[in-house]
């Protein structure tokens, strides 16, 4: 549910146009939908900025085509969807519009919406190899209006690298800083920033990365100022929290 829906519904109560009873029936059929298989929350938007995001992980085709169905029929034209592999995205395909990377395994359903967060969302990463999780919080970010910009295998192993895109670093609002091995990225940049830094780890690395842990502990003992960790390999987070921060 979207405010400018709350509004028209308190303002058609106020003129008399809609009675009472059926404005409640109307708010009280809003808050979710029980598909028996998932209970689809209508209310986060109005909550949270941005309507309810489908997981693909773990669900079948015909489940997601199901839930976007009705979240369409509520009124959520752009519904985004992550970590959605090959298969289910064919079959979605047959359905709905449908926008899919397979890298970074995000799709979404409708129309990119034009940027209206307050400046520039600067995604990097320590190596070529963290793409996908980059282009998942890229794509998180562009569908939930911001302006992203990327800047990719910029790690410590080259600092030079890091440190051409100083001006980039400087002018942005909020940087998301993406890095496995030791995770040192993060720390490099948010003691270059004068923004909020959304560190990423992924589970990029050799056998003492441990899939990621290393880069998850170096991030959060970080002793720059101003960094905020989210799980490894989670684009999505680091793109919805950026996306919060840009529109505040």
């Amino acid at each position: 549910m979207k405010k400018r829906e709350l509004y028209e519904i308190l303002n058609e109560v106020k003129e008399g146009k809609l009675p009472v009873n059926e404005a409640v029936f109307e708010l009280k059929k809003m808050p979710f939908e029980d598909l028996g298989y998932a209970k689809i929350d209508y209310h986060r938007e109005l909550r949270q900025g941005y309507g309810e995001v489908i997981f693909g992980q773990g669900k079948t085709a015909e489940q997601i085509i199901g839930i976007l169905t009705s979240m369409k029929a509520a009124g959520q034209n752009t519904i985004l969807i992550t970590r959605l592999y090959q298969e289910a995205a064919e079959k979605i395909k047959e359905k709905f519009d449908l926008y899919y990377d397979p890298d970074s395994h995000i799709g979404f359903s409708g129309e990119k919406p034009a940027p209206d967060g307050k400046g520039t969302i600067l995604i990097m990463t320590g190596g070529t190899s963290d793409i996908p999780v980059a282009e998942e919080a890229a794509w998180t970010a562009e569908v939930m209006g911001n302006r992203v910009q990327r800047v990719y295998d910029v790690g410590v192993a080259g600092i030079h690298r890091t440190l051409a895109h100083m001006e980039d670093i400087m002018k942005a609002n909020v940087i998301i800083a993406i890095a496995g091995m030791e995770g040192a990225l993060a720390s490099v940049i948010a003691g270059l920033a004068d923004c909020p830094v959304i560190a990423v780890p992924t589970s990029i690395g050799y056998g003492t990365s441990f899939h990621g842990l290393a880069a998850l502990l170096s991030m959060l003992n970080s002793c720059a100022n101003g960094v905020a960790t989210v799980n490894i390999d989670n684009g999505f987070g680091a793109g919805c929290f950026a996306s919060m921060i840009n529109h505040r």
